[in-house]
């Protein structure tokens, strides 16, 4: 198939040519009736415009065009090898616009963050932790849309986690402190209500999730960046004093190291070099930052926030703590080591 695009007037119309036939003519992308006139000559009517053509010379790849009964002109057709080739990097594009969809990569990113843990552990094991990461990052997204940002939704990242991402710039470190809670809050939801169908059911998958969702979060709220727990640190901190700040956030990274070495968590460790480059540019920007600080109350309430969604999983896990089951009681251990 091959295309040729002739201006007339305002428009642009496109022949369609197959095979040393023309079998379409478009007005702005909407097909237009062809009429016969004579053995190799067609002719259009176009808004006002006649547009003839003679196909007479198709076979030597030139075709005559003349508009409003001007005298004919010939247009060169490109080889069909040309336009062959023309058609499989046509469809090479599509095929790179089609992996650049948003949709298309969460979709392959799910699937591969199942398939990995389900590698690891098993199919049942995959299934609840990517429940849980869900519902985490699905709080982070719905507090960007409560505060009016425009949100990209959220990515999965097999043997990581996840990541919500947002269009548009946070304003103020209360936003960020929201933000950054309400994926562990939502969290807590999932744990509460897997507490509460375990005992209507009995099904001790039901407490399988509630454990591992408390787990997850609580890690989540470690106050380490790029951690959820680090923003909320950075934020309360940073609005108080530069240099508290960097002092806290600094903290906060020798913990995580700490944590790290003790338990052997070299992912962790990649968590806190990211951390770290984070912490060096927010001190660097501190005099020129666009983040509207909290003032003394917002620091009190961002305080108590962070301990209490803390508590929350932390008394899910303890609930479980003198189970018989060794997965359910597991957190608490780790805990108490």
């Amino acid at each position: 198939m091959t295309r040729i695009e002739l201006p007339i007037g305002s428009m642009m119309v496109s022949v369609m040519i197959h095979q040393h036939k023309v079998i379409q003519v478009y007005k702005e992308q909407q097909s237009v009736p062809i009429e016969e006139h004579g053995a190799h000559q067609l002719r259009v009517e176009l808004d006002g415009h006649e547009l003839q053509l003679d196909t007479s010379e198709l076979n030597t790849n030139a075709l005559a065009v003349s508009v409003d009964n001007a005298p004919w002109q010939w247009v060169e057709v490109p080889l069909a090898t040309a336009q062959q080739r023309g058609n499989w990097l046509g469809l090479a594009a599509l095929g790179f616009k089609l992996f650049k969809s948003a949709k298309v990569i969460k979709a392959a990113l799910l699937g591969a963050s199942v398939a990995g843990y389900a590698w690891l552990f098993s199919w049942q094991f995959a299934l609840m932790l990517v429940a849980c990461l869900v519902v985490h990052e699905y709080g982070h997204v719905r507090a960007m849309k409560y505060f009016g940002l425009k949100t990209k939704g959220f990515y999965l990242i097999p043997f990581v986690g996840g990541l919500a991402m947002s269009e548009d710039k946070m304003t103020t470190r209360w936003q960020d402190v929201i933000i950054s809670l309400m994926g562990p809050a939502f969290g807590l939801f999932t744990s509460i209500l897997g507490v509460v169908l375990y005992y209507v059911t009995g099904a001790e998958i039901f407490a399988g999730v509630a454990v591992l969702s408390a787990l997850l979060n609580l890690f989540n709220l470690l106050p380490i960046l790029p951690l959820d727990g680090g923003h909320v640190l950075k934020s309360i901190s940073f609005s108080m004093r530069s240099w508290m700040g960097l002092l806290a956030c600094l903290g906060g990274l020798a913990l995580g190291l700490w944590i790290s070495y003790e338990f052997g968590l070299m992912l962790l460790a990649f968590f806190i070099f990211i951390g770290s480059v984070e912490i060096l540019l927010e001190w660097r920007s501190r005099h020129h930052t666009h983040l509207l600080p909290l003032d003394r109350y917002g620091q009190i309430v961002s305080a108590a926030l962070y301990v209490l969604v803390a508590v929350g999983h932390i008394a899910v896990m303890w609930h479980f703590a003198d189970s018989d089951n060794v997965i359910l009681s597991l957190p608490v251990k780790v805990l108490s080591s």
